[in-house]
């Protein structure tokens, strides 16, 4: 009889009748932990001390092209913390950079304190490329993690500032993919499409003739090479100039060259 009735019910939801219920995110939008990786569990701990530690006014929420940001060497194409001070020093910035991240890990550490306590004046937003790699996430579900996220810092952040997808040279696929994101960004939130977001393609820094650029990123210079997903330092330092009118009106200050 149970049997009956299952089949029956299933019936009537195939045939429109019955309301499915709730459809289940997708896994682009649903909070995966990496907590069982001991790097990424100790950096999600120390973050947690850091934005608790004192003022926080700016943040930069990312994978890591963003976590870059805080490292330093002796080649130059990797020496990225003199531009993150030029940029970013005394503007109490924080960074929340995890290497390796997809907008579904990414969510876990919203809400799982990154962004709690603290009321910063503005953020930058930078993911996705992840779900574009081994994940080989839809654009359609990559989208629904990515609306999930921003609106996960909307409940701590006054202004964001959205950077799509930056592109890498992982296959024409990932290509196709990274564009079909920055197309749905831009009919999200491009020309203040929503009150507090700005979004920027900086699409334009990375390419030439709708070609990546290879010089623009370190990965190559590699031993032995890799394919082209990191900017250098002085592509972050030009990445920072195109955004810097936009992070100094959210912040109120004077913008920096």
């Amino acid at each position: 009889m149970r049997r009956r009735l299952l089949l029956a019910s299933l019936g009537l939801v195939a045939a429109g009748l019955v309301a499915a219920g709730p459809a289940r995110a997708p896994l682009a939008a649903t909070p995966l932990s990496r907590a069982d990786t001991k790097w990424w569990a100790e950096r999600h701990a120390a973050k947690l001390r850091e934005v608790r530690a004192g003022r926080v006014e700016l943040l930069w929420i990312g994978d890591s092209i963003t976590q870059d940001w805080e490292r330093t060497s002796a080649q130059e194409a990797q020496n990225f913390a003199p531009v993150w001070q030029h940029f970013y020093g005394g503007r109490h910035a924080v960074n929340l950079g995890f290497k390796g991240d997809a907008t579904a890990h990414l969510l876990w550490r919203l809400r799982n304190g990154e962004i709690d306590g603290i009321a910063p004046k503005a953020a930058v937003l930078l993911i996705g490329a992840n779900n574009f790699g081994r994940l080989r996430w839809s654009v359609a579900d990559s989208l629904a993690g990515h609306d999930a996220c921003v609106a996960e810092i909307r409940r701590r952040v006054a202004k964001l500032l959205v950077i799509g997808v930056l592109p890498s040279d992982r296959g024409d696929w990932t290509t196709q993919a990274t564009r079909g994101m920055n197309a749905g960004l831009a009919q999200r939130y491009a020309g203040g499409k929503v009150a507090g977001i700005a979004y920027v393609d900086a699409t334009m820094l990375f390419e030439t003739n709708g070609m990546i650029d290879r010089s623009q990123y370190y990965d190559p210079l590699l031993r032995p090479p890799e394919p082209a997903i990191h900017p250098t330092a002085q592509a972050h330092a030009r990445l920072a100039a195109l955004i810097e009118p936009e992070i100094a009106a959210m912040l109120g200050d004077r913008p920096r060259s």
